[in-house]
């Protein structure tokens, strides 16, 4: 076979036609390269039938031949190529195998290798019955070898070059090279040089920001228009000052106050939206993360119940930048908890996760706007169309300056990359599950990540729509990004770079290619091994794979740092956020009102709740209701306190209907924006607000149909003309704070199922407690407890407008309730009860929803 060896810094390759090759920047590609000016995958080399050529895939530097560009060229011995540079890009040299030696371009792999240790096949027969079966002296890395597995299945050979190291070397401990500098600046390991230099002339003062005007422009939306300057001082002192940005200026992770200053050291380094800074020098070295960082995670351990029981056993990998990464695994191997692991929302109690050799979780309030999370269930509200979600999305997520211009064109880019455009005016719960995985993604894009998390993404996806979404990440990843998927399909992981396979408790079970996968397990097929995983839960997998050879090659490096534990820092209380909360609360309201006019069940059904109620009370005849006509005064509280008692329970149980579920449907959708920056009260406020409105409608209509038959002789106690015009703000008093009393059920409760019961149960103890069925005044303990319940206190101040305490008056009981007294000063009373209770379920509600935040995020 003709053969052709190329050549580069020292190194040679024999080619073998029966296979062609990639070359690039890609630590899988056959000739990987470390040059910046290469593109990930920048060419290839394959036999065309009557010699060799090598193709350039489009790369963005071009491929040269004698100066000149060149997408296909024949290569013959003599034939000199050079990539990214005319002159000076890496050189490649064609030449002819000598007679003496012709090396095979592919060898043989070790016999360790070969012959990984296989595991029972799916046969029944073959299991071991008990461990005490299995062989003695087998090593812990070993498993049985069944009867009929003694050739291992066939291993795809070796190249004959050592392989490229997947993860790029390991930064020291903390991920912090030198004294917290990122990879790129010097000092870290995988040094990939500045993007842009900058020189800072002494005296003066270089503006950073958005706009033109600006000395050092950054085309960045996560960005200010006027972000930060630096100050180079006549003493040789440099200074950095924010200048009131809205995502904040960061010095070694760590964000300066709003205005604030900071002097700088050489190893201080400042993180302006996607850029970093450094000072060498009289120069400012920047560096844009375009997506070309490393990501790995060293020994994370996350233990519960106060460190009885591991849920995640020792995890490290390490991930290849711009590549697609599959974690799959049997229900409880920990696949979520890994998620939320490196994700900074739930940080290990062990271990380290490093963002281009800088500590996540130390790190989080900067790096958390380059890490794009898709959780399994949507993180956008379904009722809206695409486009509308998007932009109420985009305005939350951007700076308050960036124009509205600006913030939809970047909106109108995700959606032409995903191929949304002609699908932006549809509703997304009319979309196919593909199609709205596609718009969650959409929304984790506006802002450019450069590592995308998704769990579960094709979960209830048939075949084809499975395959859809991970041809889509496999797209996202050869963009520029770092995927990782975790997933119960097997069906595509072939286009993934690398699978992490977890074992029953937390440990791993592999990690490298898909391809080696199934010969790594000694298995066929993936249901083989997930069916061993279930009948062998007590083995030792993760010192099986820690025992082989495939652990040398991908993790190995990996491990030689000790475990320690993790160490995250908070962030600060006064978070600066992109909007201010003002700002954040107007985009919240308008984003639930169009939600609330698009679900036309729930609108229909708010108006006809207070109808129905209304009508209720008005069966009871007008002769015996709020007026003085006959009244039976045999039976305690009369029908004057039937009517008020429906009226008071019925605008108890509409205010808190309305709010039971608001926050539990909404849950996964608040701890995603939580985390990129959204205020926890203005997302508060902006559902008192809305809800508010609705209630203090129903409350209007169930006062007009309660109210308007019934005779109202008596005088109101603050406006005397206007009796009806008291209880009606009563009622809408008692409906606010019972819609605060839903926001703390729904903050409360795991699921949206426990809200209806918990809804029952809250509306019988606010009946008993009115003091209408039974006295209340005067019994120990249940007198006492009453005071936490609104309907008491808003029964009494219904009760103290229509002079209830006469209505029901008996010789015997002259004076049935105190706090009825048709006086002024009991009204009052019991508005400040009501609004205090609202007030401490307000609080509440904080206290809970904090709770479903990062825990980075927790103060």
């Amino acid at each position: 076979m003709p053969e052709l060896v190329l050549e580069l810094n020292g190194q040679t390759w024999t080619l073998d036609r029966t296979r062609s090759y990639h070359l690039g920047r890609d630590p899988q590609a056959d000739l990987v390269f470390q040059d910046s000016r290469v593109s990930w995958r920048h060419a290839s080399v394959r036999w065309a039938g009557q010699g060799w050529v090598l193709e350039d895939n489009g790369s963005t530097n071009g491929t040269f031949s004698q100066g000149q560009r060149v997408q296909h060229l024949p290569l013959v011995p003599g034939t000199v190529v050079h990539l990214g540079n005319a002159t000076d890009g890496p050189r490649i040299t064609c030449s002819a195998p000598a007679a003496q030696q012709a090396p095979p371009a592919y060898q043989q792999p070790p016999a360790a290798y070969a012959q990984p240790p296989a595991y029972p096949q799916q046969q029944p027969a073959a299991y071991p019955q008990q461990p005490a079966a299995y062989p003695q002296g087998t090593p812990s890395h070993q498993f049985p070898q069944a009867q009929h597995a003694q050739q291992a299945p066939h291993t795809p050979a070796m190249p004959a070059a050592a392989p490229a190291s997947p993860v790029p070397p390991s930064g020291p401990p903390g991920g912090a090279p030198g004294a917290g500098a990122p990879a790129g600046f010097g000092g870290g390991p995988a040094d990939r040089g500045a993007t842009s230099l900058h020189r800072i002339a002494v005296g003066k003062v270089t503006r950073i920001g958005r706009a033109l005007e600006n000395e050092l422009v950054v085309s960045d939306l996560q960005v200010s228009r006027l972000h930060a300057e630096f100050l180079a001082h006549p003493d040789g002192r440099f200074e950095i000052r924010d200048m009131g940005s809205h995502n904040g200026t960061y010095v070694n992770g760590q964000q300066l106050p709003k205005n604030g200053h900071r002097y700088l050291g050489q190893n201080d380094t400042v993180g302006i939206g996607h850029s970093t800074f450094r000072l060498v020098g009289g120069q400012l070295q920047e560096f844009v993360d375009t997506g070309e960082v490393s990501f790995s995670a060293r020994h994370l351990t996350v233990k519960v119940n106060n460190g009885q029981l591991t849920i995640l056993n020792d995890v490290s990998f390490g991930v290849p930048e711009k590549s697609l990464i599959g974690v799959i695994g049997p229900s409880g191997s920990g696949k979520s908890t890994l998620l939320r692991a490196l994700t900074g929302y739930r940080p290990a109690t062990y271990g380290e996760v490093l963002y281009d050799h800088r500590n996540l979780y130390t790190h989080f309030a900067e790096l958390r706007h380059r890490i794009g999370l898709v959780p399994q269930d949507d993180i956008l509200h379904t009722a809206l169309p695409i486009r509308q979600a998007l932009r109420l999305a985009a305005q939350l997520r951007f700076p308050g300056d960036v124009a509205e211009a600006e913030r939809n064109a970047r909106v109108e880019e995700v959606l032409a990359e995903l191929k949304l455009s002609h699908h932006a005016t549809k509703r997304i719960s009319s979309l196919s599950g593909g199609q709205r995985k596609r718009v969650s993604v959409a929304l984790e894009l506006l802002t450019k990540p450069s590592l995308i998390f998704l769990d579960e993404p094709t979960s209830g996806l048939d075949p084809g729509m499975d395959r859809d979404v991970m041809q889509l990440l496999r797209g996202l990843a050869d963009d520029g990004r770092t995927v990782l998927v975790v997933t119960h399909s097997v069906a595509e992981l072939d286009l993934c770079d690398r699978v992490l396979v977890m074992a029953p408790g937390g440990g791993v079970a592999y990690f490298g290619p898909p391809k080696e996968a199934l010969n790594f397990f000694g298995y066929e097929t993936w249901a083989d091994v997930f069916s061993a995983f279930e009948n062998y839960r007590d083995y030792d997998w993760m010192g099986r794979w820690r025992g082989s050879q495939h652990y040398q090659m991908y993790a190995a490096d990996l491990d030689a740092v000790q475990p320690q534990a993790a160490q995250f820092q908070p962030m600060a209380a006064m978070q600066q956020k992109a909007q201010s909360w003002g700002s954040q609360v107007w985009t919240l309201m308008r984003r639930y009102a169009a939600v609330i006019v698009a679900d036309r069940g729930f609108l229909g059904l708010t108006v006809a709740l207070p109808i129905v109620l209304g009508a209720v009370s008005a069966f009871i005849p007008a002769d015996y209701g709020l007026g003085y006509g006959p009244q039976d005064r045999g039976f305690r509280n009369g029908d004057a306190s039937m009517v008020l008692l429906i009226l008071v329970v019925g605008m108890c149980f509409s205010g808190a209907a309305n709010a039971v579920r608001e926050l539990i449907k909404e849950r996964v959708i608040y701890e995603r924006e939580r985390a990129v920056g959204l205020s926890r009260s203005a997302y508060l406020m902006s559902k008192v607000f809305v809800l508010g409105i609705v209630t203090v409608l129903q409350a209007a209509i169930l006062s007009i149909i309660g109210f308007a038959p019934r005779d109202m002789p008596v005088e109101g106690v603050i406006v005397e003309d206007s009796p009806a015009l008291e209880m009606t703000v009563v009622l809408m008093a008692l409906g606010c704070t019972s819609m605060m009393l839903g926001l703390v059920i729904s903050a409360l409760v795991r699921t949206s199922e426990m809200t209806m019961p918990l809804l029952v149960m809250i509306s019988v103890i606010q009946l008993v407690f009115t003091g209408a069925l039974f006295k209340v005044h005067g019994s120990l303990g249940v007198e006492q407890l009453s005071w936490l319940m609104p309907s008491r206190w808003a029964l009494a101040g219904v009760g103290t407008t229509a002079d209830l305490n006469t209505l029901t008056a008996s010789p015997e009981e002259p004076d049935p309730d105190p706090i009825w007294k048709h006086e002024a000063g009991y009204w009052l009373l019991d508005m400040l009860m009501l609004g205090l209770l609202a007030v401490i379920c307000g609080y509440l509600v904080m206290k809970f929803l904090r709770r479903h935040e990062p825990e980075v995020m927790r103060n």
